[in-house]
């Protein structure tokens, strides 16, 4: 088999040997056994990467490398990388179904026999195997046994059409689970837009026992089709454009999960005028967001869900009021849930999913409205888990009586048919969860006496923490001690350090139970942790321990940073990204003494360097020596001080709400002023 060879830019042997370009650049000049290029340009010349892994090796430069990144070194030193990358492509499918021992014994075989062993494992009757470079195989059979299917899948999507410039980014995990787990039943499920199959793949994960996509770009089609395969025994993914040349025009599924291409002009509306799948009325030229939602409902058998994707304009731009209206009307349209922002490209905007129907034959139910775009999120990252718990439960008790949901002002409401059939037919969720609620005087009366007794409480809490017999003057002078920093309790053995930091394009696999993740955002907010290691991907695991302090690693102007101490309920959870952990060995250091000193203000100040993001250099807080009987004195003393703040807290938000429950009766006609009349 010919042995193409892999070739490497001066920038990639930099990042393989994790220096700088100029020390590249340095080693190029200063050494003469440095490898001679083997191609590219007199300013950009290539070297062959085997002969650079040599040369690294010998002078101790070569870190060890992780499958993933062997794969990415093999696929971005090719002369044809996209070419390479559909090779490898067609090869996963068979790979995976070796024994697993037979990927690393194949791996590991030498030159002479690797050729024959690999032919006779796998069948090749175009030969195509042999258009493969031995290394470029080996490094993928590494990858699939070490990393598994996917993470060798997202490795070779790298490579392929460029997703940006065709509009097939992947759908983010977290958005595909939660799409799949909208319908009732997902045993088929069809994706006409499916991309690289990211969809495919979560309704797999969902119990789905066949899939099918369609996807128009040939590469996307081709990376569905495999992950596709590799995940259901039945699948079957087809190249093309779904609304003018449909692969599946007689199936029907019990699911149709869909992002589809937002504000395409040339989707066909001319030639594809008399459709038949056009049953709410033709959608106009700018609105093919609307064609998509139509060939959806197609699809689907007489109790079949659809969920698409949809730009919020689709929501209300009147070149569509007069489809959203039949939609309404005739019952198709159930639901209509506004996501957080970020949740899918383009990122800056609240999408939307609209969950349809087949319409039914009695009268058309209500239609429910979510706005989860307020649902709490840690900074660019959406907090998925809550996200779905949100849309999730109230989907549930809609789909079981939809006449009984209950309203939740701000976040969830049902509408009659009729109330929507106005002149602008306007389906934004912000609007209909946010418009006048009949309030029932009884059971408002019930919550806000709630509210009173809780406030009443944490009212008392937070005045027998402030008891001023529990703390003391120091006299006339401040106290004063001798203090250490950080990075001489380091070097004294006080203290360990640990940082985790994001995984650089694939993230290594999770365990078979992955932990939860502290956040810098959950250490900002006292949360516990509620992070996961498919959205907050780290290089290293670092566990945490009873007694661990962390503190986040720059200053942010919300408020003071407070260093957390780690109790029992976050053992097991993992490290996150943009926090220092400090772990004191327990015979010398206090954990709750050395957070509180950790946290003074002066301290944190003076330790922060940089102007727009002020980062902490950890190493330089200070800490005072003193006796572990007078550490112990002062970490109970800022326990106190911590519970203080959570009453504080807790008496500010129950008392905020409170007045706006107040209010809303006021408004609402459930509440009257004292002395007053209805």
């Amino acid at each position: 088999m010919p042995d193409l060879t892999t070739q490497v830019t001066a920038a990639e042997i930099s990042r393989l040997a994790g220096v700088t370009r100029a020390t590249v650049s340095n080693w190029r000049r200063r050494h003469p056994d440095f490898p001679s290029p083997v191609g590219g340009t007199d300013t950009s010349p290539t070297y062959a990467l085997e002969s650079v892994r040599e040369w690294l090796s010998g002078r101790g430069q070569l870190p060890e490398a992780t499958p993933e990144a062997e794969l990415r070194i093999a696929l971005r030193g090719a002369l044809d990388g996209r070419a390479l990358a559909l090779r490898l492509l067609s090869l996963v499918p068979p790979l995976v179904n070796l024994p697993p021992k037979g990927l690393a014994q194949l791996a590991g075989l030498s030159d002479e026999t690797f050729g024959a062993e690999l032919a006779a494992a796998l069948p090749d009757p175009d030969g195509a195997l042999s258009t493969v470079p031995g290394p470029a195989i080996r490094v993928l059979l590494r990858c699939l046994d070490a990393r598994g299917a996917e993470t060798a899948l997202r490795v070779i999507a790298e490579h392929l059409t460029d997703a940006v410039a065709t509009g097939t980014e992947p759908t983010p995990a977290g958005l595909a689970d939660l799409l799949v787990a909208l319908p009732e039943r997902v045993d088929r499920v069809l994706d006409p837009a499916c991309g690289g199959g990211a969809l495919l793949a979560a309704a797999a994960r969902a119990g789905a026992s066949c899939v099918l996509g369609q996807e128009i770009a040939a590469d996307q089609a081709e990376l569905a089709r495999v992950r596709a395969e590799i995940s259901t025994p039945h699948a079957e993914v087809c190249p093309g454009d779904s609304l003018r040349v449909d692969a599946f025009p007689d199936e029907r599924v019990d699911a149709v999960v869909c992002v589809p291409p937002f504000g395409t002009r040339d989707w066909g509306h001319d030639e594809l005028a008399y459709d038949p799948r056009w049953v709410h009325g033709l959608p106009p030229r700018s609105e093919s967001e609307l064609a998509w939602v139509q060939h959806c409902l197609a699809h689907l058998r007489a109790d079949g869900t659809a969920v698409v994707v949809m730009p919020p304009g689709a929501a209300e731009r009147s070149s569509g009021r007069r489809i959203r209206a039949e939609l309404v009307r005739s019952g198709a349209l159930r639901a209509v849930i506004a996501l957080p922002q970020g949740a899918a490209p383009p990122l800056h905007v609240s999408l939307q999913l609209w969950l349809l129907a087949p319409p039914p034959s009695a009268d058309p139910r209500p239609v429910l409205f979510v706005d989860a775009s307020t649902e709490p999120g840690r900074g660019r990252e959406i907090d998925w888990k809550s996200v779905s718990e949100r849309v999730l439960t109230a989907w549930r008790a809609f789909r079981e009586d939809p006449d009984g949901v209950e309203p939740e002002h701000g976040r969830t409401r049902t509408r009659p048919v009729v109330d929507l059939l106005d002149g602008t037919v306007d389906l934004t969720p912000q609007r209909h969860v946010r418009a006048a609620t009949v309030l029932d005087p009884g059971r408002h009366e019930a919550r806000t006496s709630e509210l009173r007794e809780r406030l009443r409480d944490a009212g008392h809490a937070l005045v027998g923490l402030s008891d001023e017999q529990l703390w003391r003057t120091a006299g006339s002078e401040p106290a004063a001690w001798r203090t250490a920093t950080v990075a001489d309790l380091l070097r004294g053995g006080a203290l360990t350090l640990h940082r985790a930091t994001l995984a650089r394009g694939v993230a290594p696999p999770a365990p078979d139970q992955p932990p939860t993740v502290l956040t810098h955002h959950d250490v900002r907010a006292g949360a516990p942790p509620s992070g996961s290691l498919r959205d907050v991907p780290v290089e290293e695991l670092v566990p945490i321990e009873p007694g661990d302090v962390l503190l986040p690693e720059a200053l942010h102007h919300a408020g003071p940073v407070v260093a957390h101490v780690a109790r029992d309920g976050e053992a097991g959870s993992v490290l996150g990204p943009h926090l220092f952990l400090l772990r004191p060995d327990s015979e010398r250091l206090d954990s709750d003494f050395l957070a509180g000193f950790l946290s003074a203000e002066q301290n944190i100040h003076g330790a922060a360097a940089g102007t727009s993001i002020q980062r902490i250099d950890v190493k330089r807080l200070r800490v005072p020596l003193i006796p572990m009987e007078r550490q112990k004195l002062y970490g109970q003393a800022f326990r106190r001080v911590r519970a203080t703040h959570s009453a504080a807290s807790l008496a500010a938000n129950t008392a905020r709400e409170l007045a706006d429950q107040w209010a809303l009766g006021l408004t609402s006609g459930a509440l009257l002023p004292p002395g007053g009349r209805p």
